[in-house]
């Protein structure tokens, strides 16, 4: 069993060395960081070569959360914790409660923080894990992996598909070699490590751009963002006030004194700021409008008419 789980590891594409860095051990400072930055520079293209997949993806997702489902992240260590990152950012940015967007990592809360790399190994804790979140054919369960092959992924994803959700794996091995049931891969090839194995490097970049893209674009979906501001943003710190203040700003055409004052009687919200100025409604209209919209700022303030 050792030598057939070698075997299957050293196949793998993320763990072959890489002939760009053979010589690293005995590189200067600066060369190694420009060997690194180099590298770095592959990753774009190869999550650009999956536009299509994670096109796939993020209509999973946004029909999800239009039906009152979630979009579940599962993960083992780097590729656990981005999942983490991700979904702890949404409730801050795009005003998400707290539950639509969740991510887990295998040996939970505490493997955020120290390695609990045994648990990768581990399809019954997967399968415990999948059902203490009580999933359902109204969620999008995401799994990351680099590797493809992590126990602990495939298990979650497989469980995920016998209670009916949308299933998304994100690995970073060519999808010739992807040979998992789920219903979209994403697959950014973006070859060996400057360190081999070290699968935290462009594996992880690529998992967290993916990671962004299909939050962003869903949340651009459902009416969260006007132009390219955010307008759903939580004002959890004075950082994030002052930010919506000048959203208000740019977006209405106003100064930061009336932005403040009309941000105030929208108990905070942008969105109804927003509306408020641009179409001289009260807190009340202007609330009833971006219903009316299903979250549209563009629609509620009438530049754009439904459907258009």
């Amino acid at each position: 069993m050792a030598k057939e789980l070698y075997d299957a590891i050293a196949k793998l594409l993320t763990e072959q060395r890489n002939p760009a860095s053979m010589n690293m051990d005995m590189m200067s400072t600066e060369e190694i960081l420009r060997l690194i930055n180099a590298q770095d520079k592959l990753v774009a293209l190869a999550v650009e070569r999956e536009i299509p997949y994670i096109t796939r993806a993020v209509e999973y997702i946004v029909t999800s959360f239009k039906n009152g489902g979630r979009l579940i992240y599962f993960g083992a260590g780097t590729s656990g914790r981005l999942g983490v990152v991700d979904a702890s950012e949404c409730p801050p940015t795009f005003g998400t409660d707290a539950g639509q967007v969740v991510g887990l990592i295998a040996g939970g809360d505490k493997a955020m923080f120290r390695s609990q790399e045994g648990a990768e190994d581990d399809p019954a804790l997967a399968r415990t894990d999948v059902d203490t979140q009580n999933i359902s054919p109204l969620d999008t369960v995401c799994g990351i992996a680099a590797s493809r092959r992590t126990p602990y992924v495939v298990a979650v994803v497989a469980r995920a598909r016998e209670l009916g959700a949308k299933t998304v794996y994100i690995t970073t091995n060519p999808r010739s070699e992807f040979d998992l049931d789920v219903d979209v891969a994403i697959c950014p090839e973006v070859g060996p490590e400057v360190l081999m194995g070290s699968t935290r490097m462009k594996s992880g970049t690529a998992q967290k751009l993916v990671l962004n893209m299909l939050t962003t674009t869903a949340m651009v979906k459902l009416g969260k963002v006007y132009e390219n501001m955010m307008v759903d943003l939580q004002l959890t710190n004075a950082k994030l006030v002052e930010r919506s203040r000048r959203i208000v700003m740019m977006a209405a055409a106003v100064d930061y004194d009336i932005a403040s004052h009309v941000l105030s009687e929208a108990g905070g919200h942008v969105k109804s700021a927003i509306v408020m100025i641009k179409t001289g409604s009260t807190l009340e209209e202007a609330q009833r409008r971006i219903t009316a919209a299903g979250g549209f700022v563009r629609l509620a303030i009438g530049e754009l008419k439904s459907g258009g």
